[in-house]
């Protein structure tokens, strides 16, 4: 029964305690932490069930949100919401992506993708978004495999539902994942 602000909040409690909680040592030492460096007190058993470590269809309490928000140094929970609310760091935008929109192709035309350290794509469009690889050069993605991506964005990481190869499905697969895509071009055949 989370939300998005609650899971922020998760987020937000790891990284300023500077690991994440998945253990049950994890949720048992940081539950100590907290009594004994800000006397804050949440049982370890709540923590495992706001984290999902422990199965739990309940919305968490208030008190435990205040506290971990006051962790955060805010002054309560209704604070730390209307903190995201007003943050620069959350706020939705427009942005120049260096972008290549499959509906901005037309069938038959090649495009090549590359990321980092030295992968290398050549596709066709085979239209409805979907792009069917000529050459690929140290990837794990094949030649004649087949996938569907609605656009390829410079310095954002590629994610494909799944690859299609020799008539069956691949799990999920991305490319460029630390750093993104670093070539996005349109080329001749």
């Amino acid at each position: 029964m989370n939300t998005p602000e609650i899971e922020e909040l998760k987020h937000l409690v790891e990284e300023r305690y500077g690991k994440k909680l998945s253990t049950t040592t994890d949720f048992d030492e940081f539950s100590l932490m907290l009594q004994r460096r800000h006397e804050i007190s949440v049982s370890s058993s709540t923590l495992k069930r706001l984290y999902g470590y422990v199965g739990d269809s309940h919305k968490p309490r208030v008190q435990t949100l205040d506290a971990l928000a006051t962790y955060l140094e805010f002054k309560d929970y209704a604070g730390f919401v209307d903190w995201l609310k007003t943050s620069t760091r959350y706020n939705s935008s427009f942005f120049d992506a260096g972008q290549l929109v499959s509906s901005d192709l037309e069938p038959g035309e090649c495009v090549e993708r590359g990321w980092s350290p030295n992968r290398v794509l050549r596709l066709e469009y085979l239209g409805d978004s979907t792009y069917r690889v000529l050459e690929s050069r140290n990837s794990k993605i094949l030649a004649d495999d087949i996938f569907v991506t609605g656009c390829f964005i410079k310095k954002s990481p590629l994610f494909l539902p799944y690859i299609e190869r020799n008539g069956e499905r691949t799990a999920s697969f991305v490319a460029g994942r630390n750093g993104g895509l670093s070539i996005v071009k349109k080329i001749n055949a």
